[in-house]
């Protein structure tokens, strides 16, 4: 085996946190966070999509490279990658949309495909998408490309909901969030944890998406007029709280004991 291959497969402690209550708010307030953080460098500081794009994504390349050394889950490091994942794949959607011209519907079917291919390929090299697996780079790496995707589609999803179809930012955030609920009681009802897992992941990024847009867009557009700054700050600060708790308490920390084997 290669070096390479050697780093790939190295078996590290597990890379993600728990699923708890903390996990899907603090992901929704990411999401969130994705919407107004793009739009307020954008217009508010006047960088302009293509060089906030740039920016970004170069920022996005830092904190990821960062994440992967690590051994084991770190609150910090982890939420960071989230955060710039978040607003990444706004900034691919809006990009393609805004300047390239495509259209929503377009773009919507194009990431529901790139997220299908990836979830292929992750299946057919390791026989598993649960994310308790993460404990190899490789798997990481699939991972990380996951959701990526599945920001970018909930941004091109959303849009095509709350714009195109002229429902509105109030009525879009209940059809998501009606939308998890069912996905949850599924859960709950037994269907697999997996398959639930990921599509309250993709839904979670519309509803936050749209709730960023009720927020920060003025009343004149149907929001409640708190701006791009007022909620980007909000949300980050209560991000930085949360993650501060569970850098302390460790309570979404899986055990090394918990690790699963090479062989799932």
């Amino acid at each position: 085996m290669n070096s390479n291959q050697s780093a790939l497969t190295e078996t590290l402690l597990c890379k993600v946190p728990q699923i708890t209550l903390a996990f899907w708010v603090i992901k929704i307030m990411a999401t969130t966070v994705g919407e107004t953080a793009a739009d307020f460098l954008i217009f508010n500081v006047g960088l302009g999509l293509v060089v906030t794009s740039l920016i970004m994504s170069a920022l996005l390349v830092a904190v990821l490279a960062y994440q992967l050394k690590l051994r084991e889950y770190v609150a910090t490091s982890y939420w960071l990658v989230v955060v710039f994942v978040s607003i990444v794949g706004t900034l691919i959607s809006d990009y393609m949309v805004d300047d390239l011209g495509i259209s929503l519907v377009t773009t919507t079917i194009a990431f529901s495909i790139g997220l299908a291919v990836t979830f292929f390929a992750w299946y057919a090299s390791e026989r598993t998408l649960s994310i308790h697996s993460i404990f190899t780079r490789k798997r990481e790496l699939f991972y990380w490309a996951a959701i990526l995707f599945t920001f970018a589609l909930g941004t091109s999803a959303g849009d095509l909901i709350a714009e195109r179809l002229g429902l509105g930012y109030g009525i879009s955030a209940l059809i998501f969030g009606a939308l998890i609920a069912c996905v949850f009681a599924a859960y709950r009802f037994g269907a697999g944890a997996v398959l639930t897992f990921w599509v309250a992941y993709i839904l979670t990024r519309p509803f936050g998406a749209s709730m960023g847009d009720l927020l920060s867009q003025p009343t004149n557009h149907g929001g409640l007029g708190l701006g791009t700054t007022g909620t980007s700050v909000l949300f980050l600060v209560t991000i930085a709280g949360l993650v501060t708790y569970l850098t302390v308490t460790k309570k979404d920390k899986i055990e090394e004991s918990a690790t699963p084997s090479l062989s799932v």
